[in-house]
């Protein structure tokens, strides 16, 4: 029997006509996005059907199997992505395609738990968990099909209805599209896009493989594409005509299962590992992961893998976040950095939210408490993973340490809540360690505190040699006091924020005064209290001389082989600092260092027995100008320096002859 055939012209809705142009030019970032929302709605369909299915088991028909196709037509030019799926009338079609943000599947969501409390008990539940795996939440999906295709043709037949009432639906996009009944033999919908002239290349079917398996692959519906045979130019005549006479043969292209949603206990080692490569491109095996299920208010499960070497692009601002976030197992995007932030860059991984709230494109998350909750419990979760690592693996977290650790230095800068937990995770070379390995914990510099320390002291350098071999550590090698040696740029910014720890202050040993406290000996102290008093001349002296190149000369309780030393303030910004800005084109503070010398040097007390004064301020100038020289800055006049130096040795030679 058939109907007869009803073909009309209709405008899009106002809502349709005026926002179209901006789905199709630009709420879309990737042209790729359109296979991902035709088969995200065409799954969507067959969960529909599956669902309505459990009361009506004659919607089936003769065709259980519930799949989706994409099939290729490169003499047409067009793609179909083709469903088995519940389909839709007439009036569907006007309601859903012909209105945008008009989704069926959220009125089949609204409908199926307004159903479940007449429903019984056991097909509530399983109407709860087929509702529960729906992905579209907006009507706009579909209107993605214009990014690639400059006509689109819907055919369509709702499950339950005879063939004869399948309705066709057509348009270019630009207001108003065409509605007439077809014959269609099979329920579902075909979707048949109609490609642009400059858009080919997604004719080619290795093109839409590999679309599918980055952003559908682990969709639970099968997604089918015609089984691809490699035959000779010599047998391609005869396989034409073979394949011409019989039905194309399919093939699943997607995985259809989830290894992150499956039980833990499920997964084995080998499994992990190979998801590992896959998602992050990488030829080695990672480091450690963690994987975990949340269940409640937030229901969503995560994956988190610590690589073991590091990416080229670490360092590259611009650079791709390493967790790819799905809703529903659907790939939604790989720079997720709401998920996790920008310290730790470096952790590869799947979040897989159930009710994560996206734009209308489905490409941008939008901020809520939920995303909040979500990036909190995976920053401890990592957290976690390498405090485990660190106590029960040593030598596998120095590894990570070796590849990783600058990059977790930026970590209590950028997190204040967990500032503590990310101190204790912190490797440093000390003065106590062998080579420039930085290998010694925070915890471990307190179990090596000498009795009366109370501050945890470091010294920033542009390198680990001349953090090592600074004039500033001399008394604290005298008495054997541990120092923390940070050459890396990033110490700077640590420090600066990471002020204490386990109640132990972080004390520059380059800044103000020192003052060792129950370390320093009463009988130093008053040596050096009067010896200030004794040389008061010479100090001022030297201060005159220097004039406004530092804002005091005072006697040293650092040093002890070397003459003097450059000390800032202490609240200043370091020298080292400030070397780090002026490298990078910042702009630095001009400061006014301190100038300490050690009285008991012969050099400083030749500079004291100096009556010339004109040779006076040329030894003072050297003292000062080597001071900065051994702090890694740079001379204002390298030249003058020179000349000072080489007149003071023809002096020096002179004498001796």
């Amino acid at each position: 029997m058939t109907v007869e055939a009803h073909k009309e012209t209709l405008e899009f809705k106002a809502e349709v006509s005026q926002v179209l142009d901006l789905v199709i030019s630009s709420l879309y970032s990737n042209k790729e996005i359109f296979l991902r929302e035709l088969i995200s709605n065409a799954s969507d369909a067959a969960e529909k059907l599956r669902f309505e299915s459990l009361t009506d088991e004659q919607l089936l028909e003769d065709d259980p199997s519930l799949r989706v196709r994409v099939l290729v037509d490169k003499d047409a030019g067009t793609i179909t992505v083709s469903d088995n799926g519940i389909g839709i009338n007439r009036q569907e079609m006007i309601d859903t395609i012909g209105s945008i943000a008009s989704s069926g599947t959220r009125q089949f969501a609204e409908a199926l738990r307004a159903a479940q409390g007449a429903a019984e008990q056991g097909d509530a539940e399983k109407g709860e968990a087929a509702g529960e795996e729906l992905i579209g939440q907006f009507g706009v999906g579909f209107y993605s099909s214009f990014i690639v295709a400059d006509k689109v043709t819907v055919v369509s037949r709702r499950a339950g209805l005879t063939s004869e009432h399948g309705v066709r639906w057509q348009s270019d996009g630009r207001g108003s599209y065409t509605l007439e009944t077809v014959e269609k033999p099979g329920r579902g919908t075909d979707v048949i896009l109609h490609l642009k002239e400059d858009e080919q290349e997604f004719l080619e079917p290795w093109r839409l493989r590999t679309i599918i398996g980055k952003f559908s692959d682990h969709i639970a519906m099968p997604v089918e594409m015609e089984k691809e045979d490699f035959e000779t130019d010599t047998d391609k005549e005869d396989e034409d005509q073979e394949k011409a006479a019989k039905a194309p043969e399919f093939e699943q292209v997607n995985k259809g299962t989830a290894l992150w949603m499956r039980n833990k206990t499920d997964i084995s080692e080998d499994e992990y590992k190979a998801f590992y490569k896959h998602i992050s491109h990488d030829f080695d095996e990672p480091l450690a992961w963690a994987h975990n299920r949340v269940e409640g208010t937030n229901e969503y499960t995560a994956l988190l893998y610590l690589p073991k070497r590091a990416p080229w692009d670490l360092w590259d601002r611009e650079q791709k976040h390493g967790v790819k976030l799905y809703v529903k197992r659907v790939f939604i995007m790989d720079e997720a950095d709401k998920l996790m932030p920008h310290w730790l860059r470096f952790v590869k991984g799947v979040v897989d939210s159930d009710d994560l709230p996206l734009n209308v494109s489905r490409e941008i998350l939008q901020h809520n408490r939920k995303i909040d909750t979500i990036r909190g419990a995976n920053v401890k979760r990592v957290l976690s993973l390498l405090e485990s690592m660190a106590r029960d693996e040593p030598e596998k977290y120095q590894t990570f340490w070796d590849e990783f650790g600058r990059v977790l230095k930026e970590g209590p800068a950028e997190d204040f809540q967990n500032r503590e937990r990310i101190g204790g995770l912190l490797r440093f070379a000390t003065t106590a360690s062998e080579g420039s390995a930085q290998t010694v914990s925070l915890d471990t510099y307190i179990e090596r505190m000498k009795d009366g320390q109370k501050d945890i002291y470091y010294i920033t350098a542009d390198s680990q040699a001349a953090a090592a071999h600074s004039p500033h550590l001399e008394v604290f090698k005298k008495k054997g006091v541990e120092v923390l040696l940070l050459s890396d740029r990033v110490d700077e910014w640590l420090v600066s924020h990471l002020h204490e720890y386990q109640g132990k202050h972080l004390q520059s040993v380059t800044k103000g005064k020192l003052d060792l406290g129950e370390l320093a000996d009463q009988e130093d102290k008053e040596k050096t209290e009067q010896a200030e008093k004794e040389h008061e001349d010479l100090l001022k002296r030297l201060k005159d001389s220097l004039g406004e190149q530092v804002s005091e000369v005072r006697a040293s309780t650092r040093l002890v082989d070397s003459p003097a030393c450059i000390v800032v303030g202490e609240h200043d910004m370091s020298a080292n600092l400030a070397r780090v800005l002026k490298a990078v084109g910042q702009d630095a503070p001009d400061m006014k260092p301190t100038l300490e010398v050690n009285l008991d040097h012969p050099l400083v007390k030749r500079l004291e027995a100096e009556s010339d004064q004109t040779k006076f301020n040329d030894l003072g100038m050297i003292m000062f100008d080597q001071a900065q020289l051994a702090e890694g800055g740079q001379l204002d006049d390298p030249a003058a320096f020179v000349g000072r130096l080489n007149k003071l040795m023809m002096s020096m030679f002179m004498r001796g002859g």
